[in-house]
């Protein structure tokens, strides 16, 4: 198993490199990071510019300025943003930590419930609560977040105050305006509705994964001949059927990190949560490069350590496969 995960690991770098630097010529390609600085900086000296080009290793020769940036990013040399005040890791660290409860939150709850109601449609197929989940997951997958993220907020803050008198829920933000100090407490009440909207998807896509998977685990041979032994229902099914079934829904997971990405990008930016959603669109806005490249590196790692991490539970899962 360790030699394994070495082996991975020691592929992950030079992948990591790679697509990198395909994202670093991306970003000069597509943003035009000195174009950007210059209009920030109207005033800025023809010094100021080439210390900003040095700095992020805009060298015209892409190897050669992809290689210089590199060095920067990895002995913590990091330029400033293109506004000259604003340090790029406090940013970027504030909006990972937002970033990260809200997706582990959203995470557990859309995988959690997604999985049960998978299991519960998939027990009775063909029957009342099937068709229920089957509509329910087709209906969550066909509405984008920006969709339930304004119905979220009609109701829960619109629409419950005029009927209760104060909203349910916040809205915006992590805390209130003005506030300091770290509360859990508050910080859990305005993450509910962000975390709902992103678990909506997450809760359909799974209970489809589910209960496909486990509806082909249940009409297998080995299933039949566990039963035939005289094993209860509810064994073959939990230590069976279930632990067969999750190897692909382990898959899916794995590859899902994108598009749970992508969903927090837009609900952030709703809910005005100051992730890493709101992050990289403010970055992009602005065509902010030193702020930019920080942010896909940590997207690509965490995409490459998910994967890795699937590979790892098919291991656990099915004792049939070995990590050599």
């Amino acid at each position: 198993m360790l030699r394994y995960v070495l082996r991975r690991l020691a592929w992950a770098i030079p992948t990591l490199l790679f697509i990198t630097f395909l994202v670093y010529i991306a970003l000069r390609t597509g943003t035009d990071p000195v174009a950007s600085y210059k209009r920030v900086n109207a005033r800025a000296t023809p010094a100021k510019i080439q210390q900003y080009i040095d700095a992020n290793g805009l060298d015209p020769n892409y190897v050669r300025g992809y290689f210089r940036w590199l060095g920067n990013f990895l002995t913590l040399d990091w330029p400033r943003s293109i506004k000259g005040s604003r340090e790029v890791w406090p940013q970027l660290k504030d909006a990972l930590a937002n970033t990260i409860r809200l997706g582990i939150a959203a995470s557990a709850v859309g995988i959690v419930v997604g999985l049960m109601l998978g299991v519960f449609a998939a027990l009775r197929p063909g029957g009342r609560r099937d068709v229920a989940v089957n509509t329910a997951a087709f209906v969550g997958i066909s509405i984008p977040p920006y969709v339930s993220a304004i119905l979220c907020q009609l109701l829960f803050a619109v629409y419950w105050s005029r009927w209760f008198g104060s909203t349910l829920f916040p809205t915006s933000g992590v805390y209130p305006p003005g506030h300091t100090g770290f509360e859990p407490l508050l910080m859990a009440k305005h993450m509910v509705l962000p975390t709902i909207v992103v678990a909506i998807q997450i809760i359909a896509v799974y209970s489809r994964y589910m209960r496909s998977s486990l509806l082909d685990v249940l009409s297998s041979e080995y299933m039949r001949t566990a039963r035939s032994k005289g094993i209860s229902e509810r064994r073959v099914l939990f230590k069976h059927g279930l632990r067969n079934a999750l190897i692909p829904v382990v898959t899916i997971a794995a590859l899902d990190v994108g598009a749970i990405v992508g969903g927090l990008i837009i609900t952030e930016n709703i809910f005005s949560y100051p992730g890493m959603g709101m992050y990289f669109l403010s970055a992009f806005g602005e065509g902010d490069f030193p702020l930019l490249m920080p942010w896909m590196v940590i997207i690509v790692a965490s995409t490459l350590m998910f994967n890795l991490l699937a590979d790892i539970s098919y291991a656990w899962l099915d004792p049939r496969i070995r990590l050599e």
